[in-house]
Parts: structure tokens; sequence; C-alpha cells
């Protein structure tokens, strides 16, 4: 194994995952923690990552296209804390995560809800991939 990819809002939080990177460090794994779920589980990561030696890359979902309607930037008060330059980003430095959440937004949106679901995949001959 060369790369692991653990999800911080799945695998535990932010002490479970720098567990998770430290053991693959002890084995030379390097280690690009998934991160779809939003800008708090995004500006974890980040913290997490700056810990880890071998963290080589960051997924992010800023602006990727299930997003559409609602950028993961939306639901931050300032998001020039994620603003990338020559292909990186700052670690957030204000108190917590260094994020502050604009709440007004989260209301509205869960207000909505949401109706994403998986793609549905089809082949040459038009039959439907289910996964």
């Amino acid at each position: 194994m060369d790369i692991i990819q653990p999800d911080l809002s799945h695998a535990g939080g932010i002490t479970e995952n720098k567990k998770i990177l430290s053991m693959a460090e002890a084995f030379d794994v390097a280690a690009a923690p998934h991160c779809p779920l939003g800008p708090i589980a995004l500006a974890a990561c980040l913290q997490v990552d700056a810990t880890c030696h071998n963290a080589f890359i960051q997924e992010q979902s800023l602006g990727i296209h299930y997003n559409q309607g609602s950028d993961l930037l939306d639901y931050l008060k300032d998001d020039s804390v994620f603003k990338y330059k020559d292909g990186y980003v700052d670690i957030p430095n204000r108190p917590g995560l260094g994020i502050e959440i604009n709440e007004e937004h989260v209301r509205e949106m869960a207000g909505k809800g949401h109706n994403w679901r998986n793609p549905v995949w089809r082949h040459k001959d038009n039959s439907v991939a289910e996964w």
C-alpha cells in the first residue's frame, strides 16, 4: 500500500485520523485524507495534515459538480480562509478549526434539504449499471 485516504468525517474525527495517519507514517505510507463533506471537515483535515509528515495532498470539493446551487464556501462567513494560491491553501489559524460558519445559510439550506443521488451509469448497449 502506498497511499491511504481516511475520511475524517467517517473514521472517528480528528484524534482517530491523527492516529491512522501516524500509524501509516510508521510504515512509510503516504496519506491523502478524503474530504467531501464540507468546510468543517476540510478545516479539520487541514489541521491534521499540519501535524503529519506523511500527509502529501488534501482532497477537497470546492466548486465540484455536486455542489451546484450551494458551494462549500457559502457556508462560511469569510470564504477567504480557503483561498488557494498556486495550488496551496494556508492552514486556518483562527480560533478553533480556523473557520466561522454562516449559520443563517445552514438554516436556509436545511430547510430546502437535498436530492443528491448517485449517477446512473449506462453501458454501450444502454443497459444500466446498478451500484
